[in-house]
């Protein structure tokens, strides 16, 4: 009984602190939130995105590309700027692991989709479209969810990098959909739409399959970047066709 009190005691003068930290961190702050530096490259996804959604409206994919490309390749490098911070605290750290989630579930789970969207002509069934598009974002928010705990778990048990991915990561999207709109200008474009719907769907299920992907180094790092370097570059060729 002794020592359950002292367990409850011990509960209470943690929570305890943790609210003392939480009012101290809400009067020095005027706004809500982290703005140290490493959080940069992570916000500076959002309004290249932003500008990936307001193309894709007018039927100007390329730059949507471009942006969800560019978003791509501020997440490569926001966790090397971050961890070169030593002193972030345990509030700082989660804040990294959810707003990172958030901001890919933006960029990578929902601009896709209203890309999808966009392609559809009078000639695609667009409940059907619909449903495809609505399991991407759902796969896509399943999978960054899942993420989010398991890391949390696995920080808390061990130090040091994750070595492996359960799962295909939904910043993949920043080149497998880019990627096939190097045969945009070669297909129908109705068919082009059936062909994205499809790839879509593919994407969605290797999100939430159960399988191991080792996570890049620098030099896997090196070869996503050059990737990324072809396909724009084949984009930029296919544009001025």
């Amino acid at each position: 009984m002794k020592g359950l009190l002292q367990v409850e005691t011990l509960e209470v003068s943690e929570i305890d602190t943790a609210n003392e930290s939480c009012e101290k961190r809400h009067k020095s702050q005027l706004f809500l939130g982290f703005y140290n530096y490493t959080v940069i490259l992570t916000y500076m996804a959002i309004p290249a995105t932003v500008l990936g959604m307001a193309a894709a409206f007018c039927g100007k994919f390329y730059i949507s590309l471009v942006c969800i490309m560019f978003a791509g390749l501020c997440d490569a490098f926001d966790g090397k700027v971050a961890r070169t911070r030593k002193k972030s605290t345990e509030a700082e750290r989660k804040f990294g692991i959810q707003i990172d989630s958030l901001v890919d579930l933006v960029c990578y789970g929902v601009t896709p989709a209203i890309i999808g969207f966009n392609l559809l002509t009078p000639r695609n069934n667009i409940t059907i479209y619909s449903l495809v598009f609505a399991f991407y974002i759902l796969a896509a928010i399943i999978r960054l969810a899942y993420y989010n705990v398991t890391e949390e778990e696995r920080q808390e048990k061990e130090t040091g990098h994750r070595k492996y991915f359960c799962g295909l990561p939904v910043t993949s999207a920043a080149l497998l959909i880019p990627a096939v709109f190097i045969f945009y200008k070669v297909m129908r474009h109705n068919y082009f739409a059936t062909a994205y719907a499809v790839w879509l769907a593919m994407i969605a299920l290797l999100f939430i399959s159960n399988f191991k992907l080792k996570k890049p180094g620098i030099r896997g790092l090196i070869i996503m970047i050059i990737l990324g370097g072809g396909v724009l570059a084949a984009l930029l060729i296919t544009a001025t066709m």
